[in-house]
This record gives structure tokens, C-alpha cells and sequence, in this order.
């Protein structure tokens, strides 16, 4: 028996528990054992081999709403720590959204558009460079990590933050923007929907979030 096929049967019932409770009535999950067999455990294998016990290893998912990226990131967590042993940490960039008075700040001294949470420039970025710094750090202490609420559209109270009492193994670092490159100025003077024609005619919200993706 491969060890692809002695992963899933260890791994299976964990991961297809989670799938379903994922599915709606109306939205099914299709191939998932094919998906998890051929994509995720060998991807789980690749990513074991590169953990390093000395500073966690990141691993950057990015996707555009919708496309899976909390169930791909899920099951990998589920596969990492059952077979593997591998002590995972999970979180989403959406948690490192500025609060909703941070937000309302920059769209009063910026632009109006960037009271709405999502473009780069919206995220708390040194909060985020900060977290992983001290991931990395050979003197690892404990660490606590915003939780943010979209229904409230801001972070919950700090008693509701995460908690990493010990180093992670590997880190899943997830979100539609992860590893965005900045446009060229050239293809930022044509607006790409209504929204930008309408509500951005001088380019100052596009501008600011290309610089965003530059200088960070």
C-alpha cells in the first residue's frame, strides 16, 4: 500500500467530517476523496518534509472569495496533525483587518472607499509582520493574535483573540490577497468595474492600495 493510501485511511474520516460540515443542501462538495488523495495529502507530504524544528515553516494560500481556501487550508491542518504529528497554526489574513475606527480614519483623511475592509491597506500590516517575526524567533513566547468579526465588521474583544502558547510547526497564513504583487501605473488609469469609474475618477483608492502592495 502507498503511503498516499495509508495517509487517507488514517486521515478520511477527520476530513470528510469536516467537508460535510461544509455542505449545504444545495452545494456539495464533488470528488473529495480524488481531491484529497491526488492534491492535498501529497502537498501535506511536500510541506512535512520542509517543517523545521528550529522556526516554523509558513506556507501562504491565496484564493478569491469563495474559492476554498478555509476548507483547503482545514483538511491540510487536519492531515499535518493527525498523520504527520506536525503542531499546525491556522489563521486567516481577514483577522489582521484595521478596526472599524482605524478604517473610518482612513477613509475620512484618504478616501471613502477605504472604510470598506478587503484591498490592501485595510490590513493591519505591522500587527502582521510583527506576528511573524516572533514566530521565527528563537526565544518564542507566547503570542496573541486579533480575531476579527465580520458581523460586526471590526475585531472581538481581546478575551476572544487566539492564543499560541507554543511554537507551531507550520503556520497556514490564508487569504485572497496573500502574495499580491503590485499593478503597473499604467494599468490602474482604466477602472476594471462601475465601482472604481464612479467612486474613483482621480485614481486616489487605487493609487493608495498599489502603494500598499509596493512598499510592503
Amino acid at each position: 500500500m502507498s503511503l498516499v493510501n495509508v495517509c487517507f485511511n488514517k486521515v478520511k474520516k477527520d476530513c470528510l467530517k469536516f467537508i460535510q460540515s461544509q455542505e449545504t443542501a444545495t452545494e456539495k462538495f464533488k470528488d473529495k476523496e480524488k481531491m484529497i488523495k491526488s492534491f492535498l495529502i501529497p502537498l501535506s507530504f511536500w510541506i512535512s518534509n520542509k517543517a523545521d524544528i528550529k522556526k516554523p515553516y509558513f506556507v501562504g494560500l491565496a484564493g478569491g472569495q469563495g474559492s476554498g481556501k478555509t476548507t483547503i487550508s482545514s483538511i491540510m491542518k487536519i492531515i499535518l496533525t493527525k498523520y504527520f504529528k506536525l503542531k499546525v497554526f491556522k489563521i486567516s489574513i481577514d483577522d489582521f483587518y484595521r478596526t472599524r475606527k482605524e478604517r473610518e480614519m482612513l477613509s475620512k483623511k484618504i478616501h471613502p472607499m477605504l472604510m470598506t475592509r478587503g484591498v490592501p491597506g485595510t490590513h493591519d500590516i505591522e500587527m502582521m509582520l510583527n506576528f511573524f517575526k516572533k514566530a521565527k524567533s528563537k526565544n518564542f513566547r507566547n503570542i496573541k493574535l486579533p480575531n476579527f468579526n465580520k458581523a460586526i465588521d471590526d475585531r472581538t474583544h481581546k478575551k476572544n483573540w487566539y492564543q499560541l502558547n507554543e511554537k507551531p510547526d507550520v503556520i497556514i497564513f490564508e487569504g485572497w490577497c496573500v502574495g499580491a504583487k503590485p499593478e503597473s501605473k499604467t494599468s490602474l488609469k482604466k477602472s476594471i468595474n462601475s465601482l472604481e469609474k464612479a467612486k474613483d475618477a482621480k485614481l486616489i483608492w487605487r493609487k493608495h492600495v498599489n502603494t500598499q502592495l509596493q512598499n510592503k
